[in-house]
């Protein structure tokens, strides 16, 4: 009769056999992920817009915060937000870009991006997670870039049926309208 013990792999032969099976659901082979003409960054939706910012402009993602209104702010302000005892900005991206406003709701979230001054957080309609692009899928941005949306996407790619612009938060946050929130 075999011990119990023996017929249990053992804690190396475990780790090697989910790397196995990790690695077989790869995207790309561990070359193409830093391949030369790939971008990456964190892809959402702001009203029918599929965007995408570069991870280095994203310094967090986080469900909306309870937001204090401040009195006398642009309508596209929506007021400040406690986070970890830091007081951040709350702006409707949506209406900044289109003079609409985003419809809030339970699983709301919003981006927390890196500017001069202190962090600001923006909203977004839809979060989609980490999107890579090459080259050969870049596309013309007539069409994605119409009105505002034109100051901050300079290039875009098609993934799939839908076209994606690369969105700016950078230049987004050193827009001097976008600064001045007060009305």
């Amino acid at each position: 009769m075999t011990a119990p013990s023996q017929l249990r792999p053992s804690p190396y032969e475990v780790i090697a056999d989910y790397e196995r099976r990790s690695l077989a659901h790869v995207a790309g082979l561990p070359e193409q992920l830093d391949a030369p003409g790939l971008w990456r960054g964190v892809g959402y939706r702001i009203g029918s817009h599929r965007l995408a910012s570069g991870f280095d402009e994203v310094v967090e993602i986080l469900p909306l915060p309870p937001v204090t209104p401040v009195p006398g702010a642009q309508p596209w302000m929506l007021g400040v937000a406690n986070i970890r005892g830091n007081l951040l900005p709350i702006v409707d991206l949506k209406q900044f870009l289109e003079g609409e406003r985003t419809v809030l709701h339970e699983g709301q979230r919003v981006l927390i991006v890196r500017q001069a001054g202190g962090d600001v957080a923006v909203t977004i309609d839809e979060l989609y997670g980490q999107r890579s692009f090459v080259e050969e899928q870049k596309i013309d941005t007539a069409g994605i870039n119409e009105g505002r949306y034109s100051h901050f996407i300079d290039r875009a790619y098609r993934l799939g049926d839908h076209p994606w612009g690369v969105f700016s938060l950078a230049l987004l946050a050193r827009t001097p309208e976008f600064r001045q929130a007060a009305a």
